[in-house]
């Protein structure tokens, strides 16, 4: 009878186990609305995206806080703070563990030395998500790779809360943070300008301009003051012959 009560209950926990695994997930798509949460967090409470009004931000998971790559990467982000300030972008941070968990991790992180510098104060909120709900609202649990952590992902947002970026980096390979504000970067000045940018742009390099849809528009863009590369010129040449 024992053996049977045990049987039962294994069978049970397996189907339970296998039911949390299966959830529907999906990555919400560029141009969509970002999907809103409610979590705790290292800062309080998190309200999204209620609680970042007309700001930029940038959401990025991680798999388990005290590991190497993930504690570099915060340490990064925390060195970078007021680069994204400036950029009027706010940085949250999705983690599978508790928030006593994250603020131990805080504290060790902000009494490290790395890369022969002192850890700025960790400014930012590192939200708790045991049980992995804002994780499937943004893809970040991908079977293959892993069941039971999320995976490492990178979601830029724009004020009106759509996606604008989304990136993922398997778990053994550090984020390159300077790349991220590169691509903030230029997604604000796009915005800003209605500009493109060439491959391989950096922050203070020229433009490109969009195709003009008319010969009209041509003309009122080839009078502009503005300052084109020669890659710039030739693609208007083309247009224009």
């Amino acid at each position: 009878m024992k053996t049977q009560i045990y049987t039962i209950a294994l069978l049970l926990l397996s189907h339970f186990i296998m039911a949390q695994e299966i959830k529907p997930t999906r990555i919400p798509a560029l141009g969509e609305y970002a999907p809103a949460f409610e979590a705790n967090s290292t800062r309080g409470d998190i309200k999204f995206p209620d609680n970042y009004f007309d700001k930029w931000r940038i959401i990025l998971s991680h798999p388990a806080g005290f590991t190497p790559v993930c504690t570099s990467e915060i340490i990064e982000l925390a060195n970078m703070q007021e680069d994204f300030k400036k950029l009027k972008t706010e940085i949250i941070i999705i983690s599978t563990d508790g928030v006593n968990s994250n603020l131990e991790w805080i504290k060790s992180m902000e009494s490290v030395e790395y890369k022969g510098k002192k850890t700025n104060k960790i400014n930012f909120p590192i939200i708790s998500d045991l049980g992995f709900e804002i994780s499937r609202k943004y893809g970040m649990q991908h079977p293959f790779s892993s069941s039971t952590k999320n995976i490492r992902g990178v979601f830029i947002i724009d004020p009106e809360n759509k996606i604008r970026m989304i990136m993922f980096y398997p778990n053994n390979i550090g984020r390159n943070m300077e790349e991220i504000k590169r691509v903030l970067t230029a997604l604000q000045e796009s915005d800003k300008q209605s500009v493109l940018t060439p491959a391989n742009w950096k922050p203070g390099e020229d433009f490109l301009l969009p195709p003009p849809s008319s010969l009209d528009e041509f003309e009122k863009i080839k009078n502009k003051k503005t300052v084109l590369s020669g890659l710039n010129y030739q693609i208007f040449n083309w247009l224009g012959s």
